[in-house]
């Protein structure tokens, strides 16, 4: 597979990815958090909000490898 090949496919799976995250993390936020203090919300949006980063550099790492010679 060429590295533009991959970039393109990377590219789909990060905004699938990153949509499907978004909803999940609403939902979670409306059925269990919508009473909390706003500090632990301040939190639990913390840590969601950089929680992507991780499945992102991963696709990220693949995307970028180099075409085999």
């Amino acid at each position: 597979m060429t590295q533009s090949t991959r970039k393109l496919i990377g590219v789909l799976l990060t905004l699938g990815v990153l949509v499907g995250y978004a909803l999940i993390v609403m939902v979670i936020y409306d059925w269990f958090l919508t009473g909390l203090p706003q500090l632990a919300l301040l939190a639990f949006f913390v840590v969601a909000g950089l929680a992507w980063c991780f499945p992102a550099m991963v696709i990220i790492r693949w995307m970028s490898k180099p075409d085999k010679a």
